[in-house]
C-alpha cells in the first residue's frame, strides 16, 4: 500500500475514534432516558399496570434497551484493527 492510502486510512481511523466517543455519549444519554422511563414504569400504581399507558412505557424501556444493545455490538477495535492491518 502506498503512503497516500496509508495516510487516508490513518485519517479514517481518527474519524472512527471521534465517532466512538460521540456514540458513547449518545449511548449514555439513551441509558439516562431508559432509566427515567423505567423509574416512571416502576412508580405506576398497581391498578394501572394492565393499562395501555403501562404497556407503552414498558415497550419504550424495551426499545431503549434494544438500542443500547445495538450500540454495544459495534466493535470499533475490530474495525480499527482491520484498517491498521491493511496498512502493513
Amino acid at each position: 500500500m502506498n503512503n497516500p492510502r496509508r495516510k487516508r486510512i490513518a485519517e479514517v481511523i481518527s474519524k472512527l475514534q471521534a465517532l466512538e466517543e460521540e456514540l458513547q455519549a449518545v449511548k449514555e444519554e439513551i441509558e439516562e432516558i431508559k432509566d427515567e422511563e423505567q423509574e416512571y414504569l416502576d412508580n405506576i400504581p398497581e391498578n394501572l399496570q394492565s393499562s395501555e399507558r403501562y404497556e407503552k412505557a414498558e415497550n419504550a424501556v424495551s426499545c431503549l434497551e434494544s438500542a443500547i444493545d445495538s450500540i454495544d455490538c459495534i466493535d470499533f477495535e475490530e474495525i480499527t484493527g482491520s484498517l491498521e492491518e491493511a496498512t502493513e
